[in-house]
């Protein structure tokens, strides 16, 4: 399960490492405890790479109620194809989540202790991700949402949870977001984990529990 992360970067770096034109990037403030149902940025396709405000939550476009976004934050790696919440989405309606950090929990005698999870170099990173587009009956609003697929841990996120976001390694990028790429490619890419060499977990403050909690000191080490 991915649950919380971070990004912390400013509009014109997550533009420049997307090589993407960032939609309203006067309203992106940098989050240190993003949280479901926040809007925040995903690379989508249309015509050229576009950095858009989505709602986290998917809201599938057949839904009668948008509160079933609470319930998908996340997608299966192993199931994607097959769950009807995701399936369309997959294949039509890719995008990438950047993030520089996420955050789990390891159970300790004391309780639950959050890690953050970085690359090694404290960089920018995509999330494999979906989005939809949800349009309200009543007001003829249009809702639209991202999940962020989950898969098999590497080793140094096995010490922490069971499950990690699906990190997308550089290269794999663009064909992630293309919406012409083979199923079989994208499969292939569904199947792969980040290597663990390349990442770094540390402790943080159980501030970050709470999600009204977004500031500099969460993603501080905890001494």
């Amino acid at each position: 399960m991915c649950g919380r992360y971070t990004l912390t970067a400013d509009a014109s770096h997550i533009a420049e490492r997307f090589q993407a034109r960032f939609e309203h990037a006067d309203a992106w403030q940098p989050h240190y405890n993003a949280a479901p149902s926040q809007l925040l940025p995903v690379v989508r396709w249309h015509d050229e790479r576009c950095i858009d405000l989505l709602q986290w939550g998917l809201v599938p476009s057949w839904a009668d109620d948008p509160r079933i976004g609470h319930r998908l934050i996340n997608a299966r790696a192993e199931t994607v194809f097959e769950k009807p919440s995701f399936r369309a989405a997959i294949r039509r309606r890719r995008c990438l989540v950047p993030a520089d950090g996420f955050y789990e929990w390891k159970k300790t005698p004391r309780g639950k202790q959050p890690y953050r999870i970085i690359l090694e170099d404290g960089g920018l990173f995509a999330f494999a991700g979906l989005w939809e587009a949800w349009h309200d009956p009543q007001t003829g609003e249009v809702l639209e949402t991202f999940a962020i697929i989950t898969t098999h841990p590497n080793d140094l996120v096995a010490t922490l949870h069971n499950r990690m976001p699906l990190i997308l390694h550089p290269e794999h990028e663009a064909a992630w977001l293309d919406p012409t790429t083979p199923h079989d490619e994208i499969g292939l890419i569904l199947s792969t984990t980040f290597p663990a060499e390349k990442m770094r977990a540390y402790p943080v403050s159980p501030r970050v529990n709470n999600p009204r909690f977004d500031d500099p000191v969460l993603i501080q080490p905890l001494t």
